[in-house]
């Protein structure tokens, strides 16, 4: 083995592919390199969570290729960012499963628009059962990030006036594409989410509207070519300072 180990070598690791030797070599270069590690038992925890989510679901016989070992073995050469959208999705699955989802995704356009946008809220605000995997290092970081993954037209509201601030984001897969969600919070820990994705091109323009479910409200609408919604308790989507933003998106 050679040192710095490869990608390759540090999937195995966290597989438990290794033998002793190999797995002590792999260790003290991880004591060395702190950022590295920290990588890989992001990994680990994600391996964790996948098979946790998947474990008793009456899944076909290609098991195999959603098992989280599998999916990064056959996905060494991609980029990281791959990886966590295949993670996602078969978070979600799971999770649509367990909750009687619809088995086509989480998009119903004719009678829950932006249903997902919610479930995705549940999972990583309520449940914390995912992680974000961005977090900015500048004001404008978390822009970028939106603008790469899900286009030029994927403009994120000022909230401000609201009194919260963008902090973190999360990519994840729908049938349509990719799709984002940022995260805002208050001074006081609260959380809103912007969550943004292509349309169903099966379906009209999505109107403006909102809907609740479980103490949640959704404001949604489209613009740019992409659906949208701002997710959060109801009465802080109330604030009047979020209704106005949105409506600057008209």
């Amino acid at each position: 083995m050679k040192i710095p180990p490869d990608e390759h070598d540090l999937h195995a690791y966290v597989d438990d592919k290794l033998d002793e030797r190999e797995r002590m070599i792999i260790e003290r270069y991880l004591v060395q390199q702190p950022h590295i590690a920290r990588q890989v038992q992001g990994w680990k925890e994600d391996a964790h969570r996948l098979r946790a989510m998947l474990a008793g679901l009456p899944l076909p016989d290609v098991t195999t290729t959603l098992d989280p070992a599998a999916i990064r073995i056959q996905q060494v050469s991609r980029a990281r960012s791959r990886l966590r959208l295949a993670a996602s999705f078969v978070l979600c699955v799971a999770l649509g499963s367990l909750g009687g989802w619809q088995a086509r995704g989480w998009q119903n356009g004719t009678s829950a628009p932006m249903g997902d946008a919610i479930s995705a809220y549940k999972m990583m605000v309520v449940e914390k059962t995912m992680d974000a995997d961005f977090t900015p290092e500048g004001p404008t970081a978390l822009t970028t990030w939106l603008t790469q993954h899900i286009g030029m037209g994927a403009h994120m509201p000022d909230l401000h006036q609201a009194g919260f601030t963008p902090v973190s984001g999360r990519l994840f897969v729908t049938e349509q594409g990719a799709a984002a969600m940022v995260l805002y919070q208050d001074n006081a820990g609260h959380t809103l989410s912007f969550y943004i994705r292509p349309p169903d091109t099966r379906q009209p323009p999505l109107p403006t509207g909102q809907r609740s479910a479980g103490g949640l409200i959704a404001l949604y609408g489209s613009s740019q070519g992409l659906n949208y919604a701002v997710v959060g308790p109801a009465d802080m989507v109330s604030n009047p300072a979020i209704s106005r933003e949105l409506g600057k998106r008209s």
